[in-house]
């Protein structure tokens, strides 16, 4: 049957009326999609999803945020001129399930690069590269060399790349006995490897670097995966408008510096691990630092306590009696000219010399350049106390000749060593010097000061004046 000119009129209307609600629809949607950047700006923060470890994002002893990721996400907020508004998830598969809903702009949590992610979400440029190891306790077991010898309880966590690869080698190696785990994360994995819980686990470089600090006895079996990216994660459509914001973020700090002073601020002076002198440190805060917490804490004055007992660790291994070749001595090594000038008459006395000590840093760091910012201030002050204020500053002249920045510690160490070098020192005012060790100087009371932060954190670390009451109690038995 033929319809009717009224009939075909209306079902032309009809098709008229849908097609522009569709192209409407579209076009709206398109006009939502392609103006992701404009509405974060207009609402006034970015949303970004991460997970809370020891190299993502924490909260330190005063609520305020902290960690590598946190930085680096709260500056791209900076740089978009909006606050932060941070989505917490402790489970990876939430963490994308976040970002599939639309419920955070993007994810910033160490994520690593792999195919698989790859076909769903797309990631900015890689801000990071890191090795994969497989961690096992020292003495627990012969070192496996390759997957062929691994004989024991792998465990990783529940939606990581890590369960990806274990996946895929299955494949060729069927015996390997591995499972996956959502009630853990990465960090809780190597405690369990630490107390025998599970045999083996994969952990990053720089998460293991870190937690190798309180644990020396975490062992590399060998690296699973080389030179592997992190990044951000986007969701996939047409939107470029904030992906293209971040790439261009990424590009400017790889350009400015700021991502090579965020690694070196967190993971740049825990890469070089020494099993025995980790060890040996951890045994003296349970055994030695508790006699003179107090003295510490006392005169810290605007320093973390912690930092002061970290360069004592480093100057004699806290012990009052040390003496140097050169003739420094006590808790703090002091000069005689130097103990003389800050009224300190008994450098052997540990009330004097650690007095004396924290006075001589805070003049070294008051000395610096008001320029020059924190934390850099702070290592360069220590490194002063290693090597004095002239050749530190020689340094720092040899860094802006180079065309380095003068008041970023991670430029001025770089050059350190060159005042040995006679075409370098004989250009300076204070001449040659040995200018590697203050740059090792340096990055083992970083170690130390992030150690006893760790332990004082989880509670580990005795305190001093408890201690003393113990003492006093057995005596007095």
């Amino acid at each position: 049957m033929q319809a009717t000119r009224t009939q075909r009129h209306s079902l032309f209307s009809l098709f008229v009326g849908s097609l522009l609600i569709f192209l409407l629809s579209a076009c709206q949607a398109d006009k939502v999609d392609q103006h992701q950047l404009e509405r974060i700006q207009e609402r006034g923060s970015l949303r970004v999803g991460t997970m809370m470890s020891p190299v993502n994002y924490y909260l330190a002893a005063d609520h305020s945020g902290t960690g590598f990721e946190y930085e680096l996400f709260r500056s791209f907020a900076d740089s978009l001129n909006v606050d932060l508004d941070i989505v917490v998830r402790y489970e990876l598969r939430e963490l994308w399930q976040l970002l599939e809903a639309g419920e955070v702009d993007f994810l910033a949590a160490g994520l690593d690069v792999t195919d698989s992610r790859r076909r769903i979400f797309r990631f900015s440029p890689p801000y990071h590269h890191v090795e994969q190891k497989l961690v096992y306790r020292q003495d627990s077991r012969d070192r496996p060399r390759d997957w062929s010898q691994v004989d024991g309880r792998i465990r990783v966590v529940t939606g990581s790349s890590h369960e990806g690869l274990l996946n895929r080698l299955s494949e060729q190696y069927p015996e390997l006995e591995w499972s996956s785990t959502p009630l853990y994360d990465a960090d809780e994995l190597l405690d369990h490897v630490m107390r025998g819980e599970i045999d083996f686990t994969i952990a990053d470089s720089h998460h293991l670097d870190i937690k190798r600090r309180a644990y020396p006895d975490l062992s590399i079996a060998f690296t699973v995966r080389d030179d592997t990216p992190l990044a951000w994660a986007f969701p996939g459509g047409t939107d470029d408008s904030l992906y293209a914001a971040a790439i261009e973020f990424i590009g400017a700090s790889h350009e400015s510096g700021l991502l090579v002073q965020l690694v070196d601020r967190y993971f740049g002076h825990v890469a070089k691990f020494n099993v025995v002198d980790t060890r040996a440190f951890i045994a003296a805060t349970e055994n030695i630092l508790p006699d003179y917490r107090d003295l510490f804490e006392e005169y810290a004055g605007e320093f973390d306590w912690r930092l002061l007992a970290a360069l004592s660790y480093q100057e004699s291994h806290w012990n009052p009696w040390a003496r140097s070749p050169t003739g420094v001595r006590g808790m703090m090594m002091l000069t005689l000219p130097t103990a003389e000038q800050l009224g300190v008459r008994s450098r052997l006395d540990p009330q004097q010399s650690i007095r004396g000590g924290a006075d001589y840093l805070h003049r070294l760091h008051r000395r610096l350049p008001d320029r020059i910012q924190e934390p850099d201030r702070t290592w360069m002050a220590l490194a002063a106390y290693n090597v004095g204020l002239g050749h530190l500053e020689d340094a720092r002249v040899i860094t802006q000749r180079q065309g380095g920045n003068p008041d970023y510690w991670i430029d001025v160490r770089e050059r350190l060593p060159l005042l040995r070098q006679k075409q370098y020192y004989r250009t300076t005012r204070f001449g040659f010097a040995r200018g590697d060790e203050p740059v090792r100087y340096v990055e083992n009371i970083r170690r130390y000061f992030d150690t006893l932060v760790w332990l004082d954190e989880q509670d580990r670390l005795p305190n001093g004046e408890s201690e003393a009451i113990v003492r006093q109690e057995q005596i007095a038995q």
